[in-house]
C-alpha cells in the first residue's frame, strides 16, 4: 500500500499531498457517513504502523518527483484510512517533514485529544481540523459510533485544552446527517461548544461521497440554511462545504498505482477518474480490469457515479 497519494484537490487546503499513515481501517470511530466504509479494526490504542523514516522517505521522493513535474503542493496532509492520531510517531513525523518547507495539516476526528501526548504531537502542525459532529451523548453514539472505551466529556475537555494551546490554524468540522444531528436544538449545543474553541473557521459539511451506511442522507437546503444561521450568529467565520472538490487530481508516473492510492482514502466521481486517465494517457480498460478483479467497485450516490477501492483488496 502506498503511504502517499495525490496531490488531490482539497476544498479546504488547495493542492493537498495526502499521507496515509494508518492501515485500513483502524479507527476509534465507525461513523455512519464515512467515505471509506465501516471500521473493522476499532481501536483507541496508539502504536507504530510504519516507521517514521519509511514515511518521510516516501514523501520526500514524491515531493521531489512532483516538483520536477512542476506540480504544486500547498499542504502535506495526514488524512489516512483511519484516525491519524492513533499513530504514536505522528509528532516525530511532523518534525521530520518540516525541512521540506511545505505546510503540514492533520485532519482528526478529535477522539484522542483527551490524551496529552496526542495534543503535544499536534502542536507543530500548521493546520489542524478537529471534528465536532455533536456534543450530545446519544447523538454521538448514533452518528460517530465510538469505540466503547471513549468518553465524550473527556474528549470535549481535551479539545478545549488543545484549542487553548495550539498556535497554528485551527478549524472545526461538523458533518450534518438528515434526521440525526441536524435539528436546531442539537446544532445550538454544538455551536455553543465550538464558540469556546474560537476556531479560525468552522466548516459545516454534508456527505458528498458514498457513505458507510446506505441510509445516510445529507441534510436538505432548508435545514442547512438554519444550521448556517445558528453557526454564523456565534462563530466568527463559517463556511458551508456542500459541493465537490473538483476533478483536478495529479498524475506523475504510474497510473494504476497512483489511482489506487487516491481511491484507498478518497472515492472519486466518474468525471474525475476520466480526467485522471486522460492526464495519465491511459483508458477506461484500466478501470474495467480493476472492477473485474474486485479491486474497485462502482457506487451510485446522490445522482453521481463514484469509484471506491475495495478495502479487502490487497492491491
Amino acid at each position: 500500500m502506498s503511504i502517499v497519494f495525490g496531490p488531490i484537490p482539497s476544498r479546504r487546503l488547495g493542492r493537498s499531498l495526502g499521507i496515509n499513515n494508518i492501515p485500513p481501517k483502524v479507527c476509534s470511530y465507525s461513523c455512519v457517513y464515512c467515505q471509506i466504509g465501516l471500521t473493522d479494526s476499532m481501536s483507541v490504542s496508539r502504536k507504530e504502523f510504519y516507521s517514521p523514516e519509511e514515511i518521510v522517505k516516501e514523501i520526500s521522493e514524491k515531493v521531489k518527483q512532483l516538483h520536477n513535474a512542476n506540480e504544486q503542493i500547498d499542504y502535506l496532509t495526514f488524512v489516512p484510512d483511519g484516525e491519524p492520531t492513533l499513530d504514536t510517531n505522528l509528532g516525530k513525523e511532523i518534525d521530520l517533514l518540516k525541512p521540506l518547507g511545505i505546510k503540514i495539516a492533520v485532519i482528526s476526528n478529535s477522539s484522542l485529544l483527551w490524551d496529552e501526548d496526542v495534543r503535544k504531537d499536534l502542536m507543530n502542525a500548521d493546520w489542524v481540523s478537529i471534528k465536532i459532529d455533536t456534543v450530545d451523548e446519544k447523538i454521538w453514539h448514533k452518528i460517530d459510533r465510538p469505540n466503547g472505551k471513549l468518553d465524550l466529556q473527556k474528549i470535549l475537555s481535551g479539545t478545549e485544552a488543545f484549542a487553548k494551546e495550539f498556535k497554528g490554524i485551527l478549524v472545526t468540522e461538523t458533518m450534518l446527517v438528515k434526521g440525526v444531528n441536524d435539528n436546531v436544538e442539537s446544532i445550538k449545543s454544538t455551536v455553543e461548544f465550538i464558540k469556546q474553541l474560537n476556531p479560525d473557521k468552522a466548516y459545516i459539511l454534508v456527505p458528498t461521497r458514498p457513505p458507510a451506511e446506505k441510509s445516510v442522507v445529507a441534510s436538505d437546503e432548508e435545514d442547512l440554511n438554519k444550521a448556517y444561521q445558528v453557526f454564523n450568529s456565534c462563530v466568527n467565520t463559517v463556511e458551508l462545504l456542500t459541493g465537490s472538490e473538483g476533478t483536478d487530481f495529479s498524475f506523475s508516473s504510474d497510473a494504476e498505482k497512483e489511482l489506487l492510492s487516491i481511491l484507498s482514502v478518497h472515492p472519486m466521481r466518474k468525471d474525475a477518474v476520466e480526467k485522471f486517465l486522460s492526464k495519465a494517457r491511459s483508458d477506461w480498460n484500466l478501470i474495467e480490469n480493476l472492477i473485474a478483479n474486485n479491486v474497485l467497485k462502482e457506487v451510485k450516490y446522490s445522482d453521481n457515479t463514484f469509484f471506491v477501492k475495495n478495502i479487502k483488496s490487497k492491491a
